[in-house]
């Protein structure tokens, strides 16, 4: 990874986590960075932070279809927790990538998830009493933002990443925020490309702005 800046903290004020998000940084754990290219396979992909504005955002037809078949889920929003159950499913969740495999949810959340280094909240999504779905999200002041997210991949066809999104923008309208991070993805094509798929999208554009994704693509 092609790493620009970094600084380590052990807790971030809401207010700070805002600002941050808003000039293209993100973290796991205490450790918070920012890059704008990834080399791999002799090529360089070019990073692309994305927001969504929550006023703005509406369900497109698919992404209607999506909520629908996954009605039947329980989810519950609490603080962000790890324990073995989350852990087995970490690591069924891991097969489905050949690269950059990581070794546990610990690379991507602190030793005090709910708290350290700022507010998470884990939204957990149940199939009766099975958790096969789990988003780990940040609490800014006035923006959230998504950490990581794991499913059972025995369950793709109800689409639970997307289904995950679109759960945490719920929730982040829900609580009054103004913006919601899904995290980086690249302007080339990538497996991040659903990040791409969601209406009210801004991209930064590495200066000062954030644009409307649409600029970008037309």
């Amino acid at each position: 990874m092609s790493i620009n800046h970094y600084f380590i903290n052990e807790f971030v004020e809401p207010l700070l986590l805002d600002a941050l998000w808003a000039e293209g940084w993100r973290h796991f754990g205490d450790y918070f960075y920012v890059y704008k290219h990834l080399p791999k396979d002799d090529y360089v992909y070019t990073v692309l932070p994305l927001r969504v504005r929550l006023k703005d955002f509406v369900k497109s037809k698919s992404q209607k279809r999506i909520w629908k078949r996954n009605s039947d889920l329980e989810v519950r929003i609490v603080p962000a927790y790890i324990d073995s159950e989350v852990e087995k499913m970490f690591h069924k969740h891991k097969k489905r990538f050949v690269d950059n495999i990581p070794e546990s949810p610990h690379v991507f959340m602190s030793v005090e998830p709910a708290t350290r280094p700022c507010e998470a909240k884990s939204l957990c999504f149940y199939e009766g009493d099975r958790l096969v779905g789990m988003s780990f999200l940040d609490i800014g002041h006035k923006s959230c933002s998504s950490v990581y997210q794991l499913f059972d991949p025995e369950l793709t066809k109800r689409s639970l990443g997307i289904y995950m999104v679109l759960t945490s923008i719920k929730y982040c309208q829900e609580i009054g925020m103004d913006y919601y991070y899904p995290g980086y993805a690249y302007h080339e094509s990538s497996h991040y490309d659903y990040k791409k798929r969601f209406n009210a999208l801004e991209y930064f554009d590495w200066k000062s702005k954030w644009l409307d994704y649409e600029r970008l693509i037309d």
